[in-house]
């Protein structure tokens, strides 16, 4: 059932979009500074952290058997960019959010973007931390290693 409603709400999303003539954003991105960067808010960033958290809660025992229904307050905490392209440096964006889970609760989530560093070098790299959901500590206690 959550499918359904993804697909519907996305599908209604690009009618509202096409019909306003604004450009698109995802979530509700908090722009900040000189050097806005959209970013931590770009779609496919969100919703890779949906299907990774919607993973783990089915395979980490002992979590609640809940989903990322909603982000809001999407926003870039710090920006490490490439230094020397030489050296492979990669930049990286760490970005915070408040997830809306399907159980009503909401939660902050740490996440980091590098730039390409996906699967064999195509694409970027998400990784995430939601508060509470961190079972094995691999965040470090609160994603602090993520902020």
């Amino acid at each position: 059932m959550t499918r359904v409603s993804s697909l519907l709400a996305a599908c209604f999303a690009v009618g509202v979009t096409l019909s306003s003539g604004a450009p698109a954003r995802a979530a509700d991105y908090i722009e900040s500074g000189p050097g806005y960067d959209d970013t931590c808010g770009q779609s496919y960033v969100l919703s890779r952290i949906v299907n990774k958290f919607s993973y783990q809660v089915h395979h980490v025992p002992g979590l609640p058997q809940v989903a990322i229904q909603d982000f809001s307050d999407v926003r870039q905490n710090r920006y490490e960019p490439s230094r020397d392209p030489e050296l492979a440096a990669v930049a990286r964006h760490y970005c915070r959010a408040t997830v809306h889970l399907s159980d009503g609760d909401q939660r902050p989530v740490w996440y980091l973007i590098e730039e390409g560093q996906g699967f064999v070098g195509v694409g970027n790299n998400v990784e995430f931390c939601v508060a509470g959901f961190d079972r094995w500590r691999v965040y470090d206690g609160n994603c602090r290693s993520l902020r």
